[in-house]
Parts: structure tokens; C-alpha cells; sequence
């Protein structure tokens, strides 16, 4: 086997281990990004422990046919980005999107991504960048079932009051 050869079978393993560990990945087209905006972005990415790479096509293509992942194809054309989310589902999509927002850029487009091993189109992705992360809706329920358990006490104390009259 050629060494070229050795090394994009070494790529396209390590992309199915990425696809294999990650909660959801984003495609993004790129075509027309300067240097300091992607710069800018991977910056952001770090910061939101979100990989961002820049791989050939051919070999995620390759990837996704070994993992059975069906639905990309037609997205891997051009100049691609994939923003890998590792620990969130919510981190990769909540990160581009913002990105996108918030320098109001044509440039940078989603065009689709993975969610738990299957493909997903554009509108679920903004949908999943719009949810709340993992830790807000852990919060919120841990309120509602505090505040549950709480108004359970007080009626059971009203309750109790009334039948020793002490109201």
C-alpha cells in the first residue's frame, strides 16, 4: 500500500472515530470566509469545546459509508467545515449559528449535520441552536420539581392546621 494511501485510510479512521463520539455535527459551507473570521471562529470553538475542522470530502464521504450514514452526500460539495460537539448536542449548531448571527454572514452557511448518527437538514440544526444547553434544562426542571414539592408542603401544612384549629 502507498504512503498516500496509509495516510487517508489513518484520516477517514479518525473521522469515524469523531463521528462515532460526537452528539452532533455540523456542516457548513465556507466559500468566501477571510482568514480572520475563520480564525475567529475556531477561536470560538475552542472556547466552547466544539472541534472545527476543514476535511476532504471524499473521505468523510467515506466515513459516513462505513458508518451507514445516509443523507450527506449531496452536501459534500465544495469548500466544507465540520464542527464536531462532543459533549452538548446543542454546542456545535448554538456555535455556528451565533457565529453567523452575530457577524450577519452570508458567507458561512449550514447546509446540514449529524444528530446521534443520523442525518439532519437545516431547519433541525437552527432548531437545535435555538434550544436551551443541557445545563439551563436541567435547571429549569430541578425548579419545577422543587417548586412542585414545595406548594405540596404548604397545602398538606394548611391541611394540618386545619384539622388541630389552629386557623
Amino acid at each position: 500500500m502507498s504512503k498516500n494511501r496509509e495516510l487517508k485510510v489513518q484520516v477517514v479512521a479518525d473521522i469515524v472515530e469523531k463521528l462515532k463520539n460526537c452528539q452532533s455535527m455540523v456542516v457548513c459551507s465556507y466559500s468566501g470566509l477571510t482568514v480572520e473570521q475563520v480564525t475567529n471562529l475556531r477561536k470560538l470553538c475552542r472556547e466552547q469545546n466544539v472541534q472545527y475542522c476543514v476535511l476532504k470530502n471524499r473521505l468523510v464521504l467515506r466515513a459516513l459509508q462505513e458508518l451507514n450514514i445516509a443523507g450527506l452526500e449531496n452536501l459534500l460539495e465544495g469548500p466544507n467545515a465540520f464542527v464536531f460537539s462532543m459533549n452538548d448536542v446543542t454546542n456545535a449548531p448554538k456555535v455556528v449559528n451565533d457565529f453567523i448571527e452575530k457577524n450577519k454572514l452570508q458567507s458561512l452557511k449550514i447546509t446540514g449535520g449529524i444528530l446521534e448518527g443520523k442525518a439532519i437538514d437545516v431547519a433541525t440544526v437552527k432548531a437545535l441552536a435555538n434550544l436551551p444547553s443541557r445545563e439551563v434544562l436541567l435547571a429549569k426542571l430541578l425548579g419545577c420539581m422543587s417548586n412542585t414539592v414545595a406548594s405540596f408542603v404548604r397545602v398538606i401544612d394548611a391541611y394540618r392546621k386545619k384539622l388541630a384549629g389552629e386557623e
